[in-house]
């Protein structure tokens, strides 16, 4: 299967080869030539370790694979500036993927040291657990539509072929800043403005549902017990019915906004949301839970599966967020409507909890990658359980809207 999207081709201006801004998703490491001369080894490479190698369909022995190939030669059609060799592409392996493998591709053209650059994603395995491939480009098309993230470029087998975006991707730490914080509320609350296709129905419960059958597929009876996997309908089905009320927002969400899936223009301050796998309609309270709970993790550090929950944002740190979200369409909100969208969100963290620590399950048994899902997943149910409480408890624990606990809770 290989198809190429209608696109608009790029304007002939090429970028530098010295660009000194990382504007991919993930921190890329050193590149390397494909080249008839010399033969990559990547899986003795110190730079990209064998457990970090998932389905690399022929990057691995420094051959791009066939279907790739004719992909990549039609987009080269439509520039028309590009250099007709193929083994003259430079390969840029980005580190930092928890499903997909992506690949930075500079395309020398024919007018000099300048390079054209496009962004290229092989498919992760077991992803058929977690979403629809199909419903996935659906919404990347739709997006593109409507002028957000990179355009689809074309398709192959494992994979698809993006457009480059010049922006760089955000670190852990900018999610705290204030200014960038303030940008990414803005964008979040014009995301789940956007008019998509399809009914304006709550995908969350239904797909937890899905996942915890998967789960307990897969699960030993000694996994299945630690984790309390047959509880867990019964969870989903209390949760569903406390947080379920007609007056939530429901929004096109995004509903993994951590920082990796933030894209950051340093010149016009703008923010591109990428990576739309698990976008569906959903209450967007739960959209901005799942993105303060994601302000815990460092997926760059030595430990990328630790979360640090004394992290989490405190209240004045939420309501900020919460106020610039609410106002950002151009009305001032009221004190009622801030306080109640931020008590519900607090309850929302909860979902992201049991929605993620399902997933941590599937991927520990799926996914290859060199990460701890099981430990991941063991971090998101405990919280779940801990918070659970306090946060569908009494009256007695929350004061003036907001619940109650410190800035450690998530």
């Amino acid at each position: 299967m290989i198809r190429l999207f209608n696109w608009s081709a790029p304007p002939c201006v090429t970028v530098s080869q010295n660009l000194t801004r990382n504007p991919t998703r993930f921190y890329s490491r050193p590149s390397f030539i494909i080249s008839k001369e010399e033969t990559l080894k990547l899986r003795h490479n110190k730079v990209f370790p064998t457990k970090m190698v998932m389905k690399t369909n022929g990057f691995v022995d420094g051959i791009l694979p066939d279907e790739l190939k004719k992909v990549l030669r039609l987009v080269g059609s439509e520039w028309g500036d590009v250099v007709d060799d193929m083994e003259s592409l430079q390969v840029i392996p980005l580190k930092g993927a928890m499903t997909n493998e992506v690949f930075q591709i500079n395309w020398p053209t024919k007018c000099g040291n300048l390079d054209r650059k496009l962004l290229v994603r092989i498919y992760g395995e077991g992803v058929e657990a977690f979403f629809n491939r199909d419903d996935e480009i659906r919404t990347f098309e739709c997006m593109s539509k409507h002028g957000q993230g990179p355009r689809l470029l074309g398709r192959f087998a494992d994979g698809r072929v993006e457009e480059f975006i010049h922006a760089r991707t955000l670190s852990a730490a900018d999610l705290r800043d204030h200014e960038i914080s303030a940008l990414v509320a803005a964008k979040m609350r014009e995301f789940h403005n956007l008019e998509m296709p399809g009914p304006r129905t709550v995908l969350l419960w239904n797909r937890m549902r899905d996942w915890l059958v998967e789960a307990k597929s897969m699960c030993s009876a000694k996994c299945v017990k630690e984790f309390r996997l047959d509880s867990l309908e019964d969870e989903i089905s209390m949760l569903e019915k406390e947080l379920s009320h007609d007056y939530l927002d429901i929004g096109f969400c995004h509903n993994d906004l951590q920082y990796g899936n933030i894209m950051l223009d340093e010149e016009t301050r703008s923010i591109t949301l990428i990576d739309y796998e698990y976008a569906s309609f959903n209450p967007v309270a739960y959209d901005l839970a799942n993105h303060f709970c994601e302000m815990v993790a460092n997926y760059h550090s030595e430990t990328p599966h630790i979360l640090d929950y004394n992290k989490y944002p405190g209240l004045e740190e939420r309501r900020r967020f919460v106020d610039t979200y609410l106002s950002s369409a151009g009305k001032q909100p009221s004190e009622d409507e801030a306080v109640l969208l931020l008590h519900e969100v607090e309850r929302y963290t909860l979902a992201s909890h049991l929605f993620w620590g399902l997933w941590g399950i599937i991927s520990g048994y799926v996914n290859k990658i060199d990460f701890d899902y099981m430990e991941y997943a063991r971090q998101r149910f405990r919280q779940y359980w801990l918070r659970k409480k306090r946060l569908l408890g009494s009256s007695d624990n929350h004061v003036n809207g907001y619940v109650a606990y410190g800035t450690g809770s998530g």
